[in-house]
Formats: structure tokens, C-alpha cells, sequence
């Protein structure tokens, strides 16, 4: 991890810029060569994939995974954890090299829930109270931050997490308007948003539908909060915040010229493009995509059939 710039103050961002515009974490996805594209695009705050603390804590090997540097700026590093002392320790390695640690309260697949991370959080406020308290002690001044989803059946319960975290420290609060048991297709609940912003003093960013700046002005207008938090709909347009339709071919570009020079994996790059292209594709065009198995093999496709020149 290589981090000697000036932080720049997340919360001095809530305070200056009264819409934030932020990339929401996504395994595997949202790793350094993206998130260093999306700041060319208007994104004002880019958060990590979520890193298990306690594998965080204990290996050097697992803290490799996390790569940052002076053009990263800023970021927020999320981790997953059920254990407050686990978290301190993560959050005590990973603070001089961020400007924010968030605690995954949300994320809803099932193995995480058997791990008693993410979502397994929502009926545990005190628990969630407890590692709040320790990573404001074990972080200095890093901000803290809290991503939750709505709770399943109890909106008090939503409620009572967020009071709870705002009053051992946390800075903001980040909301995902679907529980954990909802598809992507469902529709995503304003109401629970704005409960969350009205329930609490500190900034709060919403998360859930966000594919364009029409879906960010939507959710401010129901909801009132403080920023929104784009996943699904970065990874198929990184540029929609500064307002393009499409995907722009320079986009394209940046975003290959980073990742090969970070090494990104194949897989990672072949994911990538074909989200942002897919929309421009013919059924024939991702056909012959999917069948790509090399970086060579993407740089030609690429150049053969929009004249992209990576590298």
C-alpha cells in the first residue's frame, strides 16, 4: 500500500458539495484501476470490495489485495466483521492508507450470513454499537462510516442500528433501500431512506437503482439525503455521473490502459468491458466477446471492432 498524498477530508466534502456522487463497493470489482477511471467521471468518493477483517489483520498476503496510491483519492476501505477486536486491528493496519473505514452491515448473500457478517448485523444494533466504538479508537481520525439495507420486517430495527452507530461515532451512514431477501428487480423503498436521514445528525448516502443522473435525482427528491451510491450502474457506464448515456470509448480506454498496467486478471477485464460495452454489442459482437479467454485476445477484439488502441 503506497499513500503519501494530503487525505482528502470526506467530510469536509458532505460540507462542501451538498450531492455527493459515489462508487458503492463491489467484490471484486471496484479495485484500484476502476476506481482510479470513475474519478475522471465525476465520482467524488470510491469505497473498496468488501476485505474480511480478521483475514485483513492476520495476513500480509491478504493485505496485498488492497492497492492504493495518490491519484486513489478519496477512498473508503470496507470491511466485514463480527468481531469488534478483529475490526480495531484491521482498521488500526489500514488507516494511515485510507480516508474512511466503513463496516459492511449489508451485504445479503448467504454465506456471509453464516459467517455472522454483513446483513447478520441488522438484528445485532448493540454488536454493530461496539465496532464502531472500536475502530474510532483504533483508527485516529479516519472517519467511520456504516453500510446497512433495510431491515427484512422492522423498520424500528433499522432505525435503532443507525442511532446506535451515530452515537458511538459514525460519521455518515449508508443505506441500501432493499433487504436482504430482495432481487435487484424490486423495487427500491424511498420511504425506509428517508426515515434513515430524518432519524439521524450525521450525512447520509443512498443506495439501491442508481443507473443514471435521472435515478439520483429521483432518490433525492423522495429521500433528502446527502449523496448516492452507484454499483450495478458504474460497472455498466463509469461516466453516467458526469453525465453521459453511454459508455464513452475513452472510457474504454482509460480503463484498460489502467488495468493492464496494474495487472488486473483477465477475468476482471473481460467482466469490465463487457459491462460497459454490452449495451453498444450486437448479439454477435457478445457472442464473440464471451469467447475471449486472453488479454491479447480483448485488445484485438477491441481495436478489430471500435478501433480502440489500448496500451
Amino acid at each position: 500500500m503506497v499513500y503519501t498524498c494530503q487525505r482528502r477530508s470526506i467530510m469536509q466534502l458532505f460540507e462542501d458539495k451538498p450531492r455527493l456522487n459515489v462508487c458503492a463497493p463491489m467484490v471484486r470489482y471496484s479495485k484500484g484501476a476502476f476506481r482510479e477511471v470513475l474519478r475522471d467521471y465525476n465520482v467524488d468518493v470510491a469505497y473498496t470490495p468488501m476485505i474480511l477483517a480478521d483475514v485483513f489483520k492476520a495476513s500480509e498476503f491478504a493485505r496485498q489485495d488492497y492497492t492504493t496510491n495518490d491519484t486513489d483519492c478519496p477512498v473508503v476501505v470496507q470491511f466485514a466483521a463480527h468481531d469488534p477486536i478483529d475490526l480495531a486491528q484491521a482498521a488500526q493496519i489500514v488507516a494511515p492508507f485510507a480516508d474512511g473505514i466503513d463496516l459492511n452491515c449489508g451485504c445479503p448473500q448467504k454465506w456471509a450470513y453464516k459467517e455472522k457478517i454483513g446483513a447478520y448485523l441488522s438484528d445485532r444494533p448493540e454488536t454493530v454499537r461496539e465496532m464502531v466504538r472500536a475502530v474510532k479508537a483504533a483508527a485516529g481520525d479516519t472517519p467511520c462510516s456504516v453500510k446497512i439495507r433495510k431491515h427484512p420486517t422492522d423498520p424500528r430495527m433499522t432505525v435503532e442500528l443507525v442511532r446506535r452507530a451515530q452515537m458511538m461515532g459514525a460519521d455518515w451512514i449508508s443505506i441500501h433501500g432493499r433487504t436482504r431477501h430482495q432481487k435487484s428487480t424490486e423495487p427500491v423503498d424511498y420511504d425506509i431512506i428517508r426515515l434513515v436521514k430524518e432519524s439521524v445528525d450525521v450525512p447520509v448516502l443512498a443506495n439501491g437503482g442508481i443507473f443514471s443522473l435521472a435515478d439520483a435525482e429521483t432518490m433525492y427528491s423522495r429521500t433528502g439525503v446527502d449523496g448516492v451510491m452507484s454499483a450495478r450502474g458504474l460497472l455498466k457506464n463509469p461516466a453516467f455521473f458526469a453525465g453521459f448515456e453511454h459508455t464513452p470509448i475513452e472510457c474504454v480506454e482509460k480503463y484498460v490502459d489502467r488495468a493492464f498496467a496494474y495487472g488486473t486478471p483477465t477475468a476482471i477485464l473481460h467482466h469490465h468491458v463487457m459491462y460497459m460495452m454490452e449495451s453498444q454489442m450486437s448479439a454477435v459482437e457478445r457472442r464473440s466477446f464471451n469467447c475471449l479467454s486472453s488479454t491479447s485476445a480483448i485488445l484485438d477484439h477491441l481495436y478489430h471492432y471500435y478501433g480502440i488502441q489500448c496500451i
